[in-house]
């Protein structure tokens, strides 16, 4: 049975996810969500533009799905694209085991994703792999790590971040989390000692190949707890992201500091009429998005090293590579090697190179740069 269930098949990032993996022969893909229509629609789009799989629409509601609605479409992998994560609980994951059905999701809540091992016995029993996290962070960006520092005996220093193109479109729901995450506080390792951050602070200009310098903040996700736990030694580890449009951007960090003086309690609200915004100066920014992954530690001899991973997605193609990682996981899953059973972030389950790989056919570009 090679049955894959897509939850938010239809949306921004699950939209992705399906095309890839309509393309796969013996498969059957279900798009579902809360929206039969819409999950129809998009089912018929995919075959519209040639799947090779069969794709078949359903409804589930990732929020008060059971073990008998996840049965009931008889699945063997079921992708949870339908964040945002901070307000889920892992109703669906459970769920899912009580089918007996592999699950991933595309998760980037800290607390959700280092917080799923409390599933690992009850999937480990069911016979099947849970896996939170498989997106950008902490999937893509911990492969990255361990490609960088595959040589290296110590790390020291690993910063992460991310700038998409303003032609992005990332829906209400999701704006409200971005948003409301300004200001608030979250802990971090810096020099050796714990740390508080505060969310769309710090901030600072970084400059990416090709498309240039953009503004940079802090931003909480699961990497900052992930890494320090599986390199001890680390002394400093960010995680930064950034709006393409300057204007935009500011007004995002000085909306943080309205929420550090106490001025507003929850900046969260203002998600639609910013976003409304965004969408009217839209032909201020580009499709043209970046990514970086820098790691600093010591080499056999005891030398310095530094190593940055960078990416470069163009002609808005940076929306497919929050689901690269659960594409790969998938399509291992269904062939027997993907990760055993067991629940557990999506840290360091694929190599870079396979997600290099899966990127090959769009306008991606990811390149390395040493220096020590």
């Amino acid at each position: 049975m090679s049955r894959i269930v897509i939850v938010g098949g239809y949306g921004a990032f699950g939209s992705h996810i399906a095309e890839r993996l309509a393309r796969d022969h013996g498969v059957t893909l279900v798009i579902a969500g809360r929206s039969l229509a819409k999950a129809r629609a998009y089912a018929a789009k995919l075959a519209a533009m040639g799947a090779q799989a069969d794709v078949e629409a359903a409804v589930l509601d990732s929020t008060s799905a059971r073990s008998d609605d996840v049965r009931a479409l008889r699945c063997r992998v079921l992708i949870n694209a339908s964040g945002p994560f901070q307000a889920q609980d892992y109703s669906l994951a459970r769920a899912s085991i009580d089918a007996g059905c592999h699950y991933i999701d595309l998760a980037d809540a800290r607390a959700f994703v280092t917080g799923i091992g409390a599933l690992d016995a009850t999937a480990r029993e069911a016979g099947v792999s849970v896996i939170s996290g498989a997106s950008s962070v902490p999937g893509v960006s911990s492969a990255a790590v361990r490609a960088l520092s595959d040589d290296l005996v110590a790390l020291e220093d690993i910063r992460i971040g991310i700038s998409p193109g303003n032609s992005f479109d990332p829906g209400t729901a999701t704006a409200a989390s971005i948003i409301g995450a300004a200001g608030r506080p979250f802990a971090t390792l810096q020099d050796g000692r714990a740390a508080t951050a505060h969310g769309w602070q710090q901030l600072h200009r970084y400059r990416f190949p090709e498309i240039g310098a953009r503004w940079m903040s802090d931003v909480d996700v699961p990497d900052l707890a992930l890494l320090p736990a599986n390199y001890p030694e680390l002394k400093t580890v960010r995680f930064t992201a950034g709006l393409e449009v300057g204007l935009f951007h500011l007004g995002l960090w000085g909306i943080s500091w309205l929420r550090r003086a106490g001025l507003i309690r929850d900046a969260s609200p203002l998600a639609a009429p910013m976003l409304a915004m965004k969408r009217r100066l839209g032909f201020l920014g580009s499709d043209t998005g970046g990514m970086f992954v820098t790691v600093t530690g010591r080499d056999p001899y005891g030398l310095r090293q530094t190593r940055t991973w960078h990416l470069i997605a163009r002609r808005g193609h940076g929306p497919y590579v929050p689901g690269i990682a659960a594409t790969i996981l998938a399509r291992r899953l269904l062939a027997g090697n993907g990760p055993a059973a067991g629940a557990r972030p999506c840290f360091q389950l694929f190599p870079l190179s396979a997600f290099e790989a899966e990127v090959a056919d769009l306008d991606i570009t990811c390149s390395r740069v040493d220096e020590g």
